[in-house]
């Protein structure tokens, strides 16, 4: 699993790179140090308190797409099970001290995940 990125995906840099063409600028793979849990998303616009998290299909059992591995169930049903638990910690925290959070999968299009971001940020689509 250590070939497995944390940061830096395509779907992230696909959407950095239409977020930074609206010219909107933030902060990527940020850890809020401040936040119980200490979150750490991958889109952040600070002043806005805004927290966005480009979720993997497999890692976080996208409903669509999300699949389980046909061998070493226990291992894998655990993992998943972690992340989603952290995943709902993270956003609960975040609420919790006045943030708003963006989920998007990584298999939706750069558009509909700008368009939730814009959205967020309580922003008109240019």
């Amino acid at each position: 699993m250590q070939a497995n990125r944390r940061a830096d995906t395509r779907p992230e840099r696909a959407l950095r790179s239409a977020l930074h063409r609206r010219g909107l600028r933030f902060r990527k793979d940020h850890l809020l140090a401040s936040v119980d849990g200490r979150p750490r998303p991958d889109i952040v616009f600070p002043r806005a308190k805004v927290a966005v998290f480009v979720d993997g299909c497999f890692w976080h059992s996208c409903p669509t797409h999300g699949r389980s591995p046909s061998t070493n169930l226990d291992y894998w049903q655990t993992k998943f099970q972690t992340n989603l638990r952290r995943d709902r910690a993270n956003d609960t925290a975040l609420r919790d001290a006045g943030w708003t959070v963006v989920r998007v999968w990584e298999h939706e299009s750069s558009d509909e995940a700008v368009t939730a971001v814009l959205h967020a940020l309580g922003m008109e689509r240019h």
